[in-house]
C-alpha cells in the first residue's frame, strides 16, 4: 500500500522493462501506480519481474481498461511529463494528490491527453537532444514532487 497520495501513471506503455522499472521505483518511494491500457505488449508477470525484481509485490498499482476510465477516477490534478511542456518541472508547485503521467516511450500521448492535463512539465535538456528514457524522466520528476510535498519515505 502506498505511503503517499502522489501517483505515477503510464499511458498505454509499450516497453515492459520500463513498466517494471517504474513499478520498482514506486514501491521504493511508497507511490501508487496507474497503468492505462491497452499496453503495447502482452502483460506477463515474467517480463515485469525481470525489471521490477521482487519489488512488484509491494507496489500499489491499478490497471485501467482505457483513458476515459482512468480520467473518471482521478483524485486530483493530472500532470503530464512531455517534451512539449510549458513549465520546467523544478519550477512547478506540486500537491500531495497529483498524478504524474508519462506517455508511451515510442510516441508519447495524443493531443486529447495533452488537452486534459492540468500541467505540462518539461525536463530541460541539452539542445539537439530528443528525450530522456521514460522511466528516468518519471524518477526525476517524481523525486521533485516528493521533495516539495515532503512525501519521501521516512528513514
Amino acid at each position: 500500500m502506498s505511503n503517499t497520495k502522489l501517483r505515477l501513471a503510464m499511458y498505454q506503455p509499450d516497453i515492459p522493462q520500463n513498466v517494471g522499472t517504474m513499478m520498482r521505483f514506486a514501491a521504493c518511494m511508497g507511490m501508487g501506480i496507474d497503468i492505462i491500457e491497452p499496453c503495447g505488449f502482452v502483460w506477463a508477470e515474467k517480463k515485469m519481474r525481470r525489471a521490477g525484481m521482487d519489488y512488484l509485490d509491494d507496489v500499489d498499482f491499478t490497471k485501467h481498461r482505457n483513458w476515459d476510465y482512468f480520467v473518471d477516477q482521478l483524485p486530483g490534478r493530472l500532470l503530464l511529463l512531455t517534451t512539449k511542456g510549458a513549465v520546467g518541472y523544478t519550477d512547478f508547485q506540486y500537491q500531495e494528490n497529483d498524478t504524474l503521467l508519462v506517455g508511451r516511450a515510442s510516441s508519447g500521448v495524443p493531443e486529447e491527453v495533452h488537452q486534459r492535463a492540468d500541467g505540462r512539465l518539461l525536463i530541460p535538456m541539452q539542445e539537439g537532444m530528443r528525450s530522456i528514457n521514460v522511466a528516468l524522466s518519471a524518477a526525476m520528476v517524481c523525486g521533485e514532487a516528493l521533495r516539495q510535498t515532503q512525501s519521501f519515505p521516512q528513514i
